[in-house]
């Protein structure tokens, strides 16, 4: 539901439920159901200052049969101003808060301990692109900080600039820091469900560490086409390992901090409007993932869960008559160390919008193969079956 309550006032608002089940190939289907809403206003002060904000509630509840169940509460506000200064700045600052409520049913093969929590996370960031030649050359600086219950206090900087040397390009440069904060399984899972454990959360886990660099450029050829090479180089640090309590004991285990890595690769992206009805989007990604155990680790799961390489192709199409097609075409390579092969799948869509404030959409997805696997290990994955739905919208 979106409202103009005025020349300088927007409200919005939208709402989900959803309810299911899950098969699993060797046990009961796992139940889902759920909801969530989401409130938003803007007002717009003059034509260099607007503010929004945004609050938003969601509920999941999840059950596992002879593993755990799960009922979580998120409760999220962010505020957002941005300004024009001095015609050379344009600032953006937030802040947020976010609460989630978590009641955890354990069993006798895992439990997270305490079964229910409250966690709080308070946010804060600003940024200013500062036009050091207007239409040229601009310079980005902004830092986020950000308080959990688990770390205490983050600080997540970032910069970048980028330089318009002709009408048709980009060049941009960036460097950021940013980090994960640990999570219910990182410091509070524990296996089986009853001691003696086999596994522990980690109590002093600390968040993941990321340093990002990026080098970039885009064209733009006349009217129709867009393509844009984006190259990068991660550093990671303190990220999540399995390490022996009694080494050389295999057992108990503990997650920790022990391992460090690096990521790098290129993304290509191109945009083509072939006509005005028919337009084509690609995207091809090569990526490669390094990970080695720190001084005294005692971490052997250092492979890359991530594919290598990702190719994708969509299409969209107006053919007329109020209908369009839509079509999504994606490769992904293999991931080999959790045995998931390299697949091709296909989405399509087709929509009628009969008036301006109807549409009627039929979507099939996946439908190169009956199912395919996508990540996990064979032993605990759930692949993803081809599927057919329809869709109606009602705009007011």
């Amino acid at each position: 539901l979106d409202w103009d309550a005025s020349e300088v006032n927007q409200l919005a608002l939208q709402g989900d439920l959803y309810g299911g089940k899950i098969a699993q190939p060797s046990a009961s289907d796992i139940a889902v159901s759920g909801g969530n809403m989401v409130g938003g206003w803007s007002h717009v002060f003059s034509a260099t200052s607007e503010a929004r904000l945004q609050l938003y509630y969601d509920r999941t509840h999840r059950d596992i049969p002879g593993t755990f169940a799960e009922g979580l509460d998120t409760y999220d506000v962010d505020f957002q101003h941005q300004s024009v200064l001095a015609r050379r700045h344009d600032v953006v600052w937030g802040l947020g808060y976010r609460l989630i409520n978590d009641r955890v049913g354990n069993s006798a093969v895992l439990a997270f301990l305490p079964s229910h929590v409250r966690r709080r996370w308070y946010t804060g960031f600003v940024q200013d692109e500062i036009a050091l030649m207007p239409n040229r050359l601009h310079l980005t600086l902004g830092a986020k900080v950000e308080h959990n219950d688990y770390t205490g206090y983050e600080v997540q900087p970032s910069g970048r600039v980028s330089w318009t040397p002709d009408r048709g390009g980009a060049l941009w440069a960036a460097v950021s820091r940013a980090v994960r904060a640990p999570s219910r399984i990182d410091r509070e899972l524990f296996a089986p469900g009853q001691p003696p454990y086999f596994l522990e959360g980690g109590p002093s886990f600390r968040s993941e560490e990321l340093l990002a660099y990026e080098l970039g450029y885009r064209l733009q050829a006349q009217d129709r086409l867009r393509v844009s090479l984006a190259t990068f180089y991660n550093r990671y640090d303190n990220l999540r390992s399995v390490e022996m309590v009694n080494p050389p004991a295999p057992s108990p285990i503990i997650l920790a901090n022990g391992l460090k890595g690096k990521s790098y690769g290129a993304e290509l992206a191109a945009d083509y409007r072939l006509t005005n009805a028919w337009r084509l989007r690609g995207g091809y990604t090569e990526m490669r993932v390094r990970t080695a155990a720190k001084p005294g680790s005692t971490d052997t799961t250092r492979a890359s869960s991530d594919p290598d390489r990702q190719l994708s192709l969509r299409s969209s199409l107006d053919l007329g008559a109020q209908l369009k097609l839509d079509a999504d075409a994606r490769y992904v390579g293999e991931i080999k160390n959790q045995q998931v092969p390299a697949y091709g799948e296909l989405d399509l869509r087709v929509a009628w919008q009969p008036v301006a404030a109807l549409e009627l959409s039929l979507v099939g997805q996946s439908l190169l193969h009956r199912r395919h696997a996508e990540f996990s290990a064979p032993a605990s994955r759930h692949e993803i079956e081809r599927g057919v739905y329809g869709r109606v919208e009602w705009h007011f």
